[in-house]
């Protein structure tokens, strides 16, 4: 029997022809697992010595490998759009991981910021093993060697108008909306929860919560937590809902030594919002209306010079000027904590004592107040015996017009 007549031979599958094209498609993939693995190894032997040893001597190592790694996982993601070469459901989840494990350390962050040592060393461990698991099986039962991936691995056409569109589509309909909702989602959770429910972001809008707190001798306060910019409705409703017969205590920093270089405004802000400014808006009437704010001269040197950098900066805008002096200034170790103080501590202890001087002769007295503020100011007065009766929504930005 000669050649031409005899039968073929039966042994599988004959695999993919060889190209350049699907070479360098096995080269990427291979590099990128590569990396991906690699950095989940650095990243867990950094979590593990910050845990328990305090050292970061691998977070400059592990911040060079997680570029790498994110830098290979967005060009294969991209490259997944162009060619069905890929195994889509091995390195889907590699491409894919980073980003989602940043978004699933955000509740962890909002609620147990203690705890985000250990979250990091979960992910890191997860990070491995699913490396491991995409290595397995993309490997077999074949052990392990160079390349990670080989070409016999791909198959499919170089390119398909059917696979990009349905790539841009899912991303578009599909991934895009799921992210947005619940990015969203983790902001409602973090305002929420680091007001204390002052503050809701809900998909109508943003919504403030004033309190109502009484005391057994009758006495009366009311925490209404203001935005510096709001629609005009949400100054009216606010102002026409104080008692007549309250003393209203006033938010207002005074600088008697003229110690601002330039004045604090936020009709920039409202301007590109749409929305109206509280200083022009919020006039309480048939009230006694007083300041019970401190003055800026109160306030630490430190403090000062950055009030006055960020009003630079925010009056003149963005350009080479404000960005030189801004990066000029350099704030001393713990200074977080003393701005923080001053901005937000040291006005609280004020406005409670002036409170506390006030309640002696009235019955009633309403603090509207940054939102910020209205936590501590909770405490304080609870201490002092008051207990909360009611509540009332505001909503203060609408997200859509008639909201």
């Amino acid at each position: 029997m000669d050649a031409a007549s005899a039968p073929p031979l039966i042994g599988g599958p004959t695999p993919p022809p060889r190209s350049s094209g699907r070479r360098f498609v096995a080269v990427a993939l291979s590099l990128c697992l590569f990396l991906f693995i690699a950095d989940g190894v650095v990243s867990l032997a950094d979590d593990i010595l910050t845990l328990l040893l305090k050292s970061h001597l691998l977070s400059p190592l592990r911040g060079v490998a997680f570029f790498f790694s994110i830098l290979a996982a967005i060009f294969i993601y991209a490259l997944m759009a162009c060619t069905p070469l890929i195994p889509k459901r091995f390195f889907l989840p590699i491409a894919l991981f980073n980003p989602f494990a940043a978004l699933a350390i955000i509740p962890v962050l909002i609620f147990h910021q203690r705890a985000e040592g250990m979250a990091s060393l979960v992910i890191s461990i997860c990070q491995i093993l699913l490396g491991v698991a995409v290595l397995v099986g993309l490997r077999g039962g074949r052990g392990f060697g160079m390349p990670l991936v080989s070409e016999n691995q791909l198959s499919g056409r170089g390119f398909s108008w059917l696979n990009l569109s349905v790539f841009i589509l899912a991303n578009i309909f599909v991934l895009a909306p799921v992210v947005l909702a619940y990015v969203f989602f983790c902001a409602s959770l973090g305002i929420g929860h680091l007001t204390e429910g002052f503050v809701s972001l809900r998909p109508g809008g943003l919504t403030l919560q004033a309190r109502t707190y009484v005391r057994d001798d009758g006495k009366t306060v009311e925490l209404v937590p203001m935005a510096h910019v709001a629609d005009a409705s949400f100054y009216r409703k606010v102002s026409s809902s104080f008692p007549t017969n309250s003393v209203v205590l006033m938010e207002g920093v005074t600088d008697h030594n003229h110690l601002l270089t330039n004045t604090l405004s936020y009709k920039r802000m409202a301007k590109s919002l749409g929305v109206a400014e509280q200083q022009k808006e919020f006039k309480p009437s048939e009230v006694e209306v007083t300041r019970a704010d401190v003055d800026i001269g109160e306030f630490s040197p430190e403090t000062i010079a950055l009030l006055n950098v960020a009003m630079l900066l925010y009056s003149k805008g963005i350009n080479i000027e404000t960005l030189t002096k801004f990066s000029q200034f350099a704030p001393p170790p713990g200074f977080e904590r003393q701005l923080w103080d001053d901005i937000l501590h040291k006005r609280n202890r004020h406005l409670l004592e002036e409170m506390r001087a006030r309640l002696t002769d009235t019955d009633t007295i309403v603090l509207p107040w940054g939102a910020a503020h209205m936590p501590e100011l909770s405490h304080e007065i609870q201490k002092m015996g008051f207990r909360l009766k009611t509540t009332r929504d505001y909503r203060a930005i609408g997200f859509f017009k008639g909201s």
